[in-house]
């Protein structure tokens, strides 16, 4: 998408950092360049918005539902496992030296 007028940063970027923005997953410079775009560009803005309501919708018609305690269990152990591994990966060359 683009709205035809020049930017610093080109309409198709920022929208597709659009979710990290209404996260606040992003660094600030990043997050600072978002703003000004949507502070300056009437089309990504009114995108932002609608991006925004659609995550608000999603968050309340599911933010109650809690994961089956065999899933939760599940995925600790998979981000246990996926630690070690680096943690050993990152302790390998310590080692070879």
């Amino acid at each position: 998408m683009s709205c035809g007028h020049p930017h610093e940063t080109d309409c198709t970027s920022v929208l597709d950092r659009v979710y990290e923005y209404i996260d606040h997953e992003m660094a600030e410079d990043d997050c600072a360049t978002v703003k000004k775009h949507l502070d300056e560009c009437a089309p990504c803005l009114a995108e932002f918005g609608l991006e925004q309501a659609v995550k608000s919708l999603v968050h309340r018609s599911c933010g109650c539902d809690t994961a089956p305690e065999q899933l939760r269990l599940k995925v600790l152990s998979k981000i246990r496992q996926v630690q070690q591994d680096l943690a050993a990966d990152s302790a390998e060359p310590a080692a070879s030296s």
